[in-house]
């Protein structure tokens, strides 16, 4: 372990319970739906994103909001980085569930990220899959998650919006509203 995690782990491994938390306050989000999480471990130890893949911290991270997650009985998909095109990593029962293509890939530090890595060892069957329609999403270090969102994205705004050094930008998705001025709108799917 880098000076960072063994000085930091304890906090940023309560950070990111706390925005997990924060975040299931506000998201309005059914048992079963699915969170989609990109992590840069880069930004949370305050480098530029892409220059400081770190497996231990990207395990920390993962590993904490995941047991959150799933525990709320949501889904998880963490993106990877550029270098595999975004591609996610996800459980194959949830891949199958959703009907998603699997893909051969298996994420390493510097192609995927640490993050991605670290749901690889830890998930139950991990597959990879390159394109999610999530119904939520938890963005660590502005990785870019809105192309694994579905088209109608809706900010969450979360009381402590960092992890370590990472900025956080979380958003949930609602149905979109058809036929104009005459319809009549279900409140309870906004």
């Amino acid at each position: 372990m880098c000076e960072f995690e063994k000085d930091h782990y304890e906090k940023v491994t309560g950070d990111a319970r706390r925005v997990v938390a924060e975040f299931l306050e506000q998201a309005r989000l059914r048992k079963g739906d699915l969170v989609v999480i990109g992590c840069s471990t880069s930004e949370i130890a305050e480098r530029h994103i892409g220059s400081f893949s770190n497996a231990e911290l990207g395990e920390a991270v993962f590993v904490a909001m995941y047991e959150e997650l799933r525990r709320a009985g949501l889904a998880v998909a963490a993106q990877c980085c550029e270098h595999l095109n975004r591609a996610l990593i996800m459980t194959y029962v949830d891949a199958e569930r959703f009907g998603y293509e699997v893909v051969n890939v298996i994420p390493q530090p510097k192609a995927g990220g640490s993050f991605s890595t670290a749901a690889w060892k830890h998930m139950e069957n991990p597959v990879a899959v390159e394109h999610i329609q999530a119904h939520a999403g938890i963005d660590i270090g502005d990785t870019l998650i809105g192309m694994h969102l579905r088209p109608v994205a809706v900010p969450v705004r979360i009381e402590h919006p960092v992890i370590g050094g990472a900025h956080i930008v979380c958003a949930r998705t609602r149905a979109k509203y058809i036929g104009g001025g005459r319809a009549h709108y279900n409140e309870d799917m906004e």
